[in-house]
Formats: C-alpha cells, structure tokens, sequence
C-alpha cells in the first residue's frame, strides 16, 4: 500500500517550525535559577556552616568525628586537631573530618 504523490508532496513541503531564541534563552535562565536555588545555595550554606564549626573548635570540646568516633580535643595543631577517645588512647584527625560539637559531658554519659 502506497500513499498517493500529492500527499507526499505536501508532507515534505510543510515548513518546519523554527524556534524563538528569547524562549530558548529564557528556558536556559529559567533551568540555572531553578539549580541555584535547589541544589547551589543549600550546599553554600551547609559548606559555610561547617566552616564555622570548624574555626570554633576549641581545647575539651567534645565532638563527633564524620566516621562517628566520639571524643575530647585534647590539642589543637593548625589543620589538625588530637582527639581523646578513651583512657591512654589519642588519635590525630583533619579538622575538617568534625561532623558536629557535643554538649559538654556526652561523651562520659555514653
């Protein structure tokens, strides 16, 4: 079964539909904005949160570690800070590796 000429004809003589450049543009804006605000900014501000946590570290803060060690910061040495996390027994980690500070006495109470 064949279509009749004329039709295809008119099939491929139809114009194609050309796309408005402002539309495209205003998708693309459109699409960045949507990933700044869903994705970009949150993680700016949990990065500068953390920023914060970690500048404020001091000696005898308890804090947990990204890997969950739980401990004391016994020293503080520029980038790196000594963590005691149990009797006799102290490890070296980066600053950065601190998830969180805990209140004062939760490390003895577990």
């Amino acid at each position: 079964m064949s279509l009749p000429t004329e039709l295809l004809t008119f099939a491929q003589a139809a114009p194609a539909p050309e796309a408005n450049p402002l539309i495209t543009l205003a998708m693309f804006a459109g699409l960045f904005l949507f990933m700044y605000i869903l994705i970009i900014r949150p993680q700016r501000k949990r990065q500068k949160e953390h920023q914060q946590l970690v500048t404020g570290l001091a000696k005898g803060d308890e804090v947990v570690m990204t890997s969950g060690i739980l401990g004391k910061i016994i020293k503080l040495e520029g980038d790196y800070i000594e963590v005691e996390v149990s009797d006799n027994v102290n490890l070296k980690f980066q600053k950065s590796s601190v998830h969180a500070v805990l209140p004062k006495g939760t490390v003895k109470s577990i």
